[in-house]
């Protein structure tokens, strides 16, 4: 069993990886090395299974389609002066195989034997499967 656990997030106001991309692309990083980071309130108990190996899957209309390496755990502080749980991630974003997931909020662990695969290196620019119809395979176990 692997020594590491993933984290499981909602990625509101994307419609498709390429959004998620785009928004890379149009909102510079604020670090010289090009990680992103995302801000969320809770930090994780498991905090040294997630730095072991962990990535943040994220879940785009209800389907986990791509995740991004966590590289480390940083101290936010908000603009209410609340401290928070800033995810440090790879600037790359790795395509995976479709996974319906239902709404829930916050992040959730995902452990690595339930994590979807990646997509073979050199097809992530492949013609796939309209996302609705990728979902609607994922919920009945077809993909």
């Amino acid at each position: 069993m692997p020594g590491f656990v993933h984290l499981l997030k909602l990625c509101v106001g994307a419609d498709s990886v390429e959004d998620l991309v785009d928004w890379h692309r149009t909102h510079p990083s604020p670090f010289p090395t090009g990680e992103r980071r995302h801000t969320t309130r809770m930090w994780p108990k498991r905090e040294a299974e997630v730095l072991a190996g962990g990535s943040l899957y994220w879940v785009i209309k209800g389907v986990i389609l791509c995740r991004q390496r966590i590289v480390r755990l940083d101290e936010v502080t908000g603009a209410d002066g609340i401290l928070r749980c800033g995810i440090i991630m790879d600037p790359e974003v790795v395509r995976t195989e479709a996974a319906a997931r239902r709404p829930f909020q916050g992040w959730r662990y995902l452990d690595p034997a339930d994590a979807p695969r990646d997509l073979p290196k050199g097809r992530e620019g492949d013609s796939t499967l309209p996302e609705d119809l990728a979902l609607a395979l994922s919920e009945i176990g077809l993909r």
